[in-house]
């Protein structure tokens, strides 16, 4: 069942496919088209029950970046609202969702950017089980040396990349493939944690890797709760 509801001035869009698992998602116009192949995807990949919960982001460089940083592409640079956003998210928004679908896990995930602020958001507070980042902008700067000497606190964490990222002409965005190995190896001493390499560059199968995501992050808190 698919419904919008409106939390803190953000139209939120909902697909409940049995509740009891938050899979929380910052997304853009251009993800809006494709959540709910998302959700069959999901559904593909795992039979536990959720609530895919999709949060239209205002300013993507601006709300999902942890600190300000300087244009990669043109002059659009990143704003450093990433602790506003978080804030909100856990505060205001998280509170009512949890009341309405009476979730018991919540995952945060997303793709790109907001995979950068799913992992961004497992650091920095203890109320997520778990992270999904699929394609995350770990080439963020003094992102992965600011966070692989810190804890991580979802017991969980999904990272993928494709495996043509690294062939970015950008010389900041061609670290992508270094900076995830970076983070795969210093939350695998703190998590339950896997690196899956898709086939392609940045720019292909978002909704595929993000289901990916969710779907195995879904799973292994499972597994974990089962003693498995």
């Amino acid at each position: 069942m698919k419904e919008t509801i409106t939390i803190a001035s953000f139209p939120i869009t909902l697909f409940d496919c049995g509740g009891e698992n938050l899979l929380i998602q910052m997304s853009d116009e251009h993800e809006a088209e494709s959540l709910e192949n998302e959700v069959r995807l999901i559904q593909e990949r795992s039979s536990l029950p959720f609530t895919l919960v999709a949060i239209p982001v205002k300013s993507w460089n601006d709300d999902l970046s942890p600190w300000e940083a300087d244009p990669v592409f043109g002059k659009e640079g990143f704003g450093g609202k990433g602790k506003e956003m978080l804030d909100i998210l856990v505060n205001k928004i998280l509170p009512v969702l949890k009341e309405k679908t009476d979730a018991r896990r919540v995952i945060l995930g997303g793709y790109s950017l907001a995979g950068l602020f799913a992992l961004y958001g497992g650091y920095e507070c203890d109320v997520f089980d778990g992270i999904a980042a699929a394609s995350p902008s770990v080439w963020f700067d003094r992102f992965t040396e600011h966070y692989q000497s810190k804890t991580m606190q979802a017991q969980a964490v999904y990272l993928s990349l494709g495996d043509k990222e690294k062939k970015s002409r950008n010389a900041r965005m061609a670290k992508v493939e270094d900076c995830i190995q970076i983070m795969r190896d210093a939350l695998t001493n703190q998590c339950d944690c896997i690196l899956e390499m898709n086939e392609g560059n940045h720019f292909m199968d978002a909704d595929l890797r993000t289901a990916k995501g969710f779907a195995w992050t879904l799973n292994k808190i499972k597994e974990k709760e089962n003693g498995i």
